[in-house]
């Protein structure tokens, strides 16, 4: 049995008090008038300035290529932009809707990041357990652990999406009536995106995968008792099955409402995959480093080297495949070069040049570079040190789809984007490193694990 560190536990609540504490300081710091948008601005030219795209005070959007987009990225705080928008002081309205949208951002992209995660294990387990791999049974206990962070990180994303949902912040431009009332296209998506039929889905959703975890788990448990056949295996079986034809189908339509509805008037229909293939290789990631993690404490005896290499394998394999999708995304939008598409890519390259390459950086070129080497997967501070940069990347990801629509041309990491990480990571590790505590690292009872202990490659 694993028992949970106080060293860990204490790291994890501290964590959590400083990310607390940083993300309370950036709401409170957060403008609450024109006037102190333009002292802040002042004051940081006179400091030189940074990116400089918050204190050019221009409208992101509307000036990207002058494809008339404007609406899309009021910043979800122009409020419509009712013809004022280039006159007296509705710039600095505009940054400063901007400006108190970014602490609310940077809690959406760091609690989404997280669950994400969880959610990615929890396809990854189903699909171990439908395809009945034979490679995988030891590092169940893992998976299983990792996909418990999903009823705490789901219900803390329900509760942001249902304040966002509900006009209680300005991220969704949708969720304001005052904005939709000045849009038609908007208006003509009402059917689908409105803030009942928003939060009745995320419920739907999150009660679906947290069931299946509930019973998947529960069955894994009590095949471990059950000495007499694999009748629970079975089960697992089956709802294995069952599950990854609802989570296929849900898991896009999460990414549509979660993610893709920062920007209502673009849409992209390679994007649930887009999203899939994100938290999968970064939930993939998070199984191998926590895996060399317990083995470096003398856990996880019955894990070998060709465990390890093989999910290494998956991070490179995964990694390319996002390569392969956000390129034929990016390629297929970037040169038919319809305005109303082409904006959105406009938008990141020229506001987000830094995080927009770096992640496709990130994602793409160091993972090709240092896991194409099969010895490399063997090697596990190799692996170590290629998931920490595959995880920041697949942040800065999340970032780059919700930021630009929400902050726009305002943004800067800062207090409330590092506070943010520091509390849902202090949380992870505490939730995840708990449920290590509960069963025997071994699912002894699972009918594969012989072949999977002495699995080599």
């Amino acid at each position: 049995m694993y028992t949970l560190p106080n060293k860990l536990k204490l790291f994890s609540l501290i964590l959590v008090v400083v990310g607390l504490i940083g993300l309370i300081a950036g709401f409170a710091t957060t403008p609450s008038s024109i006037e102190e948008v333009k002292e802040q601005l002042a004051a940081h030219d006179a400091h030189g300035g940074g990116h400089g795209n918050a204190h050019e005070v221009k409208n992101s959007h509307a000036e990207s290529a002058g494809h008339g987009e404007g609406h899309e990225t009021k910043s979800h705080g122009e409020e419509a932009g009712h013809g004022d928008a280039h006159g007296g002081d509705a710039h600095y309205e505009h940054v400063l809707h901007q400006l108190q949208n970014k602490p609310w951002a940077s809690l959406y992209i760091a609690a989404f990041f997280f669950f994400m995660i969880s959610l990615g294990v929890l396809a990854f387990y189903a699909i171990q357990i439908a395809a009945q791999a034979g490679w995988s049974p030891v590092l169940f206990r893992v998976m299983e652990a990792i996909t418990a962070y999903l009823v705490p990180g789901g219900i803390i994303m329900f509760v942001i999406l249902a304040l966002s949902g509900f006009h209680v912040n300005h991220l969704f431009v949708w969720a304001d009536p005052e904005v939709v009332a000045h849009d038609k296209l908007i208006q003509g998506k009402s059917g689908w995106l409105n803030s009942w039929g928003f939060i009745i889905r995320a419920a739907l959703f999150l009660a679906g995968w947290m069931l299946y975890r509930h019973f998947a788990v529960k069955f894994s448990r009590k095949q471990d008792e059950d000495t007499t056949g694999n009748k629970w295996y079975k089960k697992s079986f089956k709802i294995s099955a069952a599950f990854l034809v609802f989570f296929i189908y849900t898991e896009s339509m999460m990414s549509w409402d979660w993610i893709m509805s920062f920007d209502p008037h673009w849409f992209s229909t390679l994007f649930g995959w887009y999203v899939f293939a994100g938290l999968f290789v970064s939930g993939i990631t998070t199984i191998a480093m926590i895996t060399i993690f317990l083995k470096s404490r003398g856990y996880l005896e019955f894990v070998n080297n060709s465990h390890i290499h093989d999910l290494a394998k998956f991070m490179f394999g995964i990694s390319i495949f996002w390569t392969y999708l956000w390129f034929s995304q990016f390629l297929l939008i970037w040169f038919s070069n319809i305005p109303e598409e082409v904006t959105y890519y406009i938008t990141r390259i020229d506001d987000y040049k830094l995080p927009f390459f770096g992640m496709v950086a990130m994602n793409f070129i160091f993972p090709l570079l240092v896991l194409m080497n099969s010895d490399f997967k063997r090697v596990n501070w190799f692996v170590v040190m290629a998931g920490v940069i595959i995880l920041s990347g697949h942040y800065l990801d999340v970032y780059n789809m919700v930021m630009p629509a929400t902050v726009g041309a305002s943004w800067f990491i800062g207090l409330s984007e590092i506070s943010a990480v520091l509390l849902f990571l202090g949380v992870f590790l505490y939730v995840v490193f708990s449920a290590l505590t509960k069963a025997p690292l071994l699912a002894k009872g699972n009918p594969f694990i012989e072949e999977s202990k002495h699995f080599h490659y």
